[in-house]
């Protein structure tokens, strides 16, 4: 099953737990969250604003965004790239009594790296 996304900014996070919750099979003991990008990534964290905050900050820190990167003659997104190779296209979550096994202040968060654009997001 599959989902779109769409965000409107450059670097964006989108909570997407509900999204994937709805798509959980009942009967699943694990769910697979894959991003079939390679500017964006998925990961489990909190969705509380100030951090989200600080993962943008972050990971303009240690991607700058203008750096010299070859692969920017070609689309000029390098920066993107990379930061998606820093957080990961896939998570796999614990289903439990039909439901995804997050902790208590845990959400899949979707990060567009190369935004604004509507995005798939694949789970199963």
């Amino acid at each position: 099953m599959e989902f779109e996304i769409s965000t409107s900014e450059r670097v964006a996070v989108v909570d997407i737990t509900e999204q994937v919750e709805r798509r959980v099979f009942s009967d699943a003991e694990t769910c697979t969250v894959f991003v079939p990008h390679t500017t964006a990534g998925v990961v489990v964290n909190e969705d509380e604003s100030r951090l989200l905050s600080d993962l943008e900050t972050a990971l303009s820190a240690l991607v700058p965004e203008d750096d010299g990167y070859r692969h920017d003659e070609i689309d000029d997104n390098a920066d993107a790239h990379l930061r998606s190779m820093l957080l990961g296209s896939s998570v796999t979550i614990p289903v439990s009594d039909g439901g995804l096994a997050l902790g208590t202040w845990q959400s899949v968060l979707f990060v567009d790296c190369d935004g604004p654009r509507t995005r798939r997001v694949i789970v199963r």
